[in-house]
């Protein structure tokens, strides 16, 4: 089942260009290259973006996946993604306030060709069986497919979430051909999560936390070396690691001078991070958010060009690491929430900051806010979280940034 990266002709690439014009649809790459090129019928194929086996599942994907919200509105996006060779695309049915699934729905009515291109991924937000199917069936109807070729149980905790009911399950809708691969994903408590699942033994792809920030502790390694070796396809998400957690996700100048130091290169700090990950070809992809054509391009440009990270950038990158771990949560829910007996989901609250401080999307931090119960957030602000804070590996200010949490998502 193997699928490489592709893309369609130059002729229906200029139809579906048309109603935008050409010009906002190329990349300053491709602009070049075209140009250079010009009606030279010997001319090398484009260059899209590679290809890396996921685990031992036996399919290839892109090593960047197209995450984000898909709505109808961003067909295009889509098609130029497809186009790059960016074939991995990840969404949720809560994604773009449920309307990501629908806007994938509406490009596969648009290019029902497309579909066998595609590394499709969803997610179940459930790990009751009955509701899974439900959920599952929703998916496919909205997408208008007959499969999802990954399909996760979405954001655990801990790995035994996917226990023998699930196994059972995900086996059944395998036979039954809507799923062709099955895993999970998180954000909270990485490594345990990881390590767990290379002792399941029947997990085939995994998407969780992975950046410049965390990848380098040895708890970390062990578990993506453990999985890797479990032939689990593992996909980085959550690279960027920008820290926020007391400045807002702005930087200050010794910081912006720090990290500018990727421009000699002709990289984008961002860029930059994203070579960090690639680097370890455990690593099959990494699930970029990207909602817009600029972000997409310069993405898609890093994974296209041959520039690699020398050991004094990625010293850069530790030491950056390190002077701002105070801003920045790793997620391990297991070191402080234990602490306050379990009575604010620290893990949870920080990443919806994130949503509202570094990817600017305060909707969709106060909607996840906000489903935490009442009593929960009613009580936030009065906790004494010294003791979360003492254990804190990173040495964030915990209770005030719950305390923040509690006035800016209410």
């Amino acid at each position: 089942m193997s699928r490489k990266s592709v893309y369609f002709s130059r002729r229906d690439f200029m139809k579906t260009a048309g109603a935008v014009g050409i010009g906002s649809m190329l990349s300053p790459i491709e602009s070049i290259s075209n140009a250079q090129q010009g009606s030279n019928p010997n001319k090398s194929p484009k260059k899209v973006v590679p290809t890396r086996p996921f685990g031992k599942t036996g399919v290839d994907v892109s090593i960047l996946s197209l995450g984000g919200a898909f709505h109808y509105s961003k067909l295009l996006l889509m098609k130029k993604a497809l186009d790059m060779g960016v074939t991995y695309w990840d969404t949720a049915p809560g994604y773009g306030g449920g309307q990501s699934e629908v806007g994938i729905g509406k490009y596969f009515e648009k290019f029902p060709e497309d579909r066998e291109k595609v590394f499709l991924v969803t997610k179940a937000d459930t790990s009751d069986p009955s509701y899974m199917t439900k959920s599952l069936d929703k998916s496919l109807d909205r997408m208008n497919t007959s499969y999802i070729d990954l399909y996760f149980l979405h954001g655990i905790y801990n790995p035994y979430e996917a226990d023998r009911k699930i196994k059972t399950w995900a086996d059944d809708a395998k036979r039954q051909g809507k799923i062709r691969l099955f895993g999970f994903s998180t954000h909270t408590n990485m490594e345990e999560c990881l390590l767990g699942a290379a002792k399941l033994g029947w997990i085939d792809g995994i998407m969780f936390t992975y950046n410049f920030r965390i990848m380098h502790t040895d708890k970390m390694k062990k578990a993506v070396d453990e999985c890797h070796n479990a032939g689990i396809g593992l996909t980085a998400m959550k690279t960027q690691a920008t820290g926020w957690g007391t400045s807002r996700g702005s930087l200050d100048d010794s910081e912006q001078a720090f990290l500018d130091q990727f421009r000699k290169k002709g990289l984008s700090t961002g860029q930059a991070k994203l070579k960090a990950v690639w680097d370890d070809n455990r690593i099959a992809s990494i699930c970029s958010y990207m909602t817009n054509m600029n972000a997409l391009t310069e993405n898609a440009s890093a994974a296209m060009n041959n520039k690699t990270l020398s050991n004094r950038d990625k010293d850069y990158l530790k030491e950056y690491a390190r002077k701002t771990a105070a801003s920045y949560c790793t997620g391990c829910a297991n070191v402080c929430e234990p602490v306050l007996d379990g009575s604010v989901p620290v893990s949870d609250v920080m990443r919806y900051l994130m949503y509202s401080r570094c990817y600017g999307e305060l909707g969709r931090a106060k909607a996840a806010f906000n489903e935490l119960p009442l009593e929960v957030r009613r009580r936030m602000a009065n906790v004494d979280y010294r003791g979360a804070e003492g254990k804190c590996t990173q040495g964030m200010r915990i209770g005030r940034l719950m305390r923040e949490a509690a006035i800016e998502l209410a």
